[in-house]
């Protein structure tokens, strides 16, 4: 996790907000990018407003945009957990949850829902799991796999919205 910003938001250079908001949205600093082109204010100094603003930018994309957005996701107990090819946000956040502790059972659980969920969707099951468990998030995985294509897009950003607000929190959390 990144340590606490000595410096507002508002008062960060393109680069300094570049490197420490780019990664809030899994592999997508472009949105951080845009979201400094509009410009920040004193206002987005506060985590719910910088998140905010920063979810319109990703909103006002297109729908290929977001569904790369989606895809820049890594599986939950994937491949990339299994390498150790986790960002250390990722890798915090699946650690946190006690995905790295999953039995055989629920480990080939994961595997299964996750090949039927990508095959299914186009894109990997994304879930915050800040404050969930293993058993809360397969829940999860199992009640949404059921969705339609839509209807599952459109949790499935907002997601990662809620993701990338709890980043900002713990950026800004010491400002």
């Amino acid at each position: 996790m990144a340590k606490p910003l000595d410096t507002k938001p508002s008062e960060m250079s393109f680069q300094a907000f570049l490197d420490r908001f780019g990664g809030v949205y899994e592999h997508s600093p472009w949105i951080a990018e845009e979201t400094f082109n509009k410009g920040i204010a004193v206002q987005d100094d506060d985590p719910t407003a910088l998140a905010a603003k920063m979810a319109k930018i990703v909103e006002a994309a297109s729908r290929e945009r977001k569904l790369q957005l989606l895809n820049a996701h890594p599986q939950l107990v994937g491949k990339l957990a299994i390498e150790d090819k986790l960002t250390d946000d990722s890798k915090s956040e699946q650690t946190g949850a006690g995905l790295d502790k999953c039995s055989p059972e629920e480990f080939e659980k994961f595997q299964s829902l996750n090949s039927k969920y990508s095959s299914k969707f186009g894109f990997p099951f994304i879930i915050a799991v800040k404050g969930l468990n293993r058993r809360d998030i397969l829940t999860a995985f199992e009640d949404r796999v059921s969705n339609d294509q839509s209807q599952e897009f459109q949790t499935a950003l907002q997601q990662v919205h809620k993701i990338a607000r709890l980043r900002i929190e713990t950026i800004l959390k010491e400002n």
